[in-house]
């Protein structure tokens, strides 16, 4: 009898990353969270245009996200000190369309490869605010807004610095 090779042992053979290979529902809790490239962008405020019903992002960062780095200064925590924080599922991560084009989640519930910044990819973490991706650096902490100047803050580009009339 001859033994049946091994495909992860072939000379050129490639095994695809987890996140090419296992299913959002199946991925373990660490498998889950490494999909998150930190970009920070679902921790911005959004607001809803009354008129047209649309979801306007907003510069402005979750009290909890240092402005600065991009990150969340609790992140253990984050559900019992922020009730809006919202927990991403694979169900969310399908059917969100606030999600930025380039979250994680959202690729690789669309099949969709993961971008080159992305940690999975290089290893860098801070790679995403480097491209400009992240929000490291162009918003405010909502603990200096008050609620009724959010208007004032929508913004279609975090990456150029106009932050509307707030900032």
């Amino acid at each position: 009898m001859t033994r049946v090779a091994d495909p992860n042992q072939v000379e050129g053979a490639e095994t695809a990353p987890f996140y090419e290979r296992i299913a959002l529902e199946a991925m373990s809790p660490s498998q889950w969270e490494s999909l998150c490239d930190g970009c920070g962008r679902c921790c911005l405020i959004r607001l809803e245009d009354d008129e047209t019903g649309a979801t306007l992002e907003t510069c402005v960062a979750c009290k909890l996200l240092d402005p600065a780095t991009g990150r969340c200064s609790d992140y253990a925590n984050r559900f019992a000190r922020v009730p809006g924080c919202l927990q991403m599922t694979p169900e969310r991560a399908r059917r969100l369309s606030w999600l930025p084009e380039t979250c994680g989640y959202r690729l690789v519930a669309r099949g969709e490869p993961l971008p080159d910044w992305h940690p999975l990819r290089c290893g860098d973490p801070d790679r995403v605010h480097e491209v400009g991706v992240g929000v490291a650096g162009q918003v405010v902490s909502e603990r200096d807004v008050h609620d009724d100047d959010l208007e004032l803050f929508v913004t279609d580009r975090l990456d150029d610095g106009d932050f509307g009339g707030g900032a």
